[in-house]
């Protein structure tokens, strides 16, 4: 199985972001390919599996959206729907950056600490 997942390397939370990085350690370990887009800001918050589902809409995948915040996720079972899915994701991969496990384990001690310490308040966000 392959997962690759887009997140902003530029954003208006720098919390919000600290708080992304602390969970990726794991994900890169389990082979999970990271990429960050550089032109501008990035929040789509879609998902496709098998190029047959596709789901998007508001909810963040955290247990606050699922559980709490009052989101909307529309799910699609169309081929001809996951396919123009699967290009828009292409071409915004094309303008990301990979990061991979050895970077973010490279990255400066403070950036480390801050990460950890946003990591903590994981569930609010």
């Amino acid at each position: 199985m392959r997962v690759r997942i887009i997140v902003a390397a530029i954003n208006d939370s720098k919390f919000g972001r600290a708080v992304s990085r602390s969970r990726w350690q794991p994900l890169l370990e389990a082979g999970v390919e990271m990429y960050q887009y550089l032109p501008s800001m990035y929040h789509p918050k879609t998902m496709a599996v098998d190029d047959l589902l596709v789901t998007v809409g508001s909810a963040n995948f955290d247990n606050r959206s699922f559980r709490i915040n009052d989101e909307v996720l529309l799910n699609s079972l169309d081929r001809s729907v996951a396919a123009e899915h699967k290009r828009i994701f292409e071409t915004d991969l094309k303008r990301s950056k990979q990061v991979t496990l050895e970077e973010h384990l490279n990255r400066p001690f403070y950036i480390k600490a801050v990460d950890w310490f946003a990591g903590l308040f994981r569930s609010q966000f």
